[in-house]
């Protein structure tokens, strides 16, 4: 069986808020073409790592960040990184739908326009490959000067993840992508991530155990900003390792 490729390297990462440490030396691997899901209670530090890993906690004052992470083998800490490039390659989903209120096209192409692309060709082609990989193309494409904020919630979610395809990148970060959503737009997005694998990496924090079981390759474990148990995860959810990480997924605690 063909070894999977590592493309994200956490290493001894340590994040503090003021004095607060958040994350307590951190350290795992990301591989290419799977999805890693993030679980663990509330303030354990799942979505922290996932700011780090595209350098969104710069944007929060008075933050702290030693250790590394390596995307490509490039320390993305390093002083010559560009964070607008490196937040294209490295893409973000929020828990809420996020939209921006203008129409469902210029969303779409609003990282392009950003790269200075202006090609009226270029653009509409992006349009369309990025709606027909999130699977809402036909639904909207008589609407495209419509106002996105008019669409249902489970649309809204897929334009923000059309948006981050459109700039070719390469990773995909989901927060919660499925919290404010019903269950039949939640098991839509659910199969588009596990479509979407085959050509980029995601990694998603999600408090539903279900979810994670169904969709991830790979199973983290977080709890008071530490690194509980890092598997696959059949093996985090059959054998785990730790107890703390059996009682959470059981549902003992958390």
């Amino acid at each position: 069986m063909k070894k999977a490729a590592t493309i994200i390297s956490v290493r001894d990462l340590n994040l503090y808020y003021g004095k607060k440490r958040s994350l307590k030396s951190i350290s795992l691997n990301f591989y290419k073409n799977e999805i890693t899901a993030l679980i663990g209670p509330s303030g354990s530090g799942k979505s922290t790592l996932l700011r780090s890993i595209n350098r969104m906690n710069d944007l929060v004052p008075d933050v702290t960040i030693t250790g590394s992470i390596f995307y490509n083998g490039q320390d993305i800490y390093g002083p010559r990184v560009d964070t607008v490039n490196l937040r294209k390659e490295i893409g973000m989903v929020f828990q809420q739908p996020n939209p921006f209120p203008f129409s469902i096209y210029e969303n779409v192409i609003y990282g392009l326009r950003l790269k200075g692309i202006r090609d009226k060709k270029v653009l509409s082609e992006a349009v369309e490959k990025s709606l027909k990989d999130v699977g809402i193309w036909n639904d909207v494409k008589d609407k495209l000067q419509q106002n996105a904020l008019g669409l249902s919630g489970g649309e809204q979610q897929r334009l923000c993840i059309a948006r981050v395809l459109a700039v070719d990148s390469e990773v995909i970060l989901l927060d919660e992508p499925t919290s404010a959503l019903d269950p039949i737009s939640s098991g839509k997005i659910e199969n588009l991530l596990l479509e979407l694998k085959n050509r980029y990496t995601l990694i998603i924090v999600t408090h539903n155990m279900q979810q994670a079981s169904r969709i991830s390759n790979r199973t983290a474990y977080f709890l008071d900003g530490k690194l509980t148990e890092y598997d696959k995860t059949k093996r985090i959810f059959m054998t785990p390792q730790k107890q703390e990480t059996e009682d959470y997924i059981t549902g003992k605690f958390g």
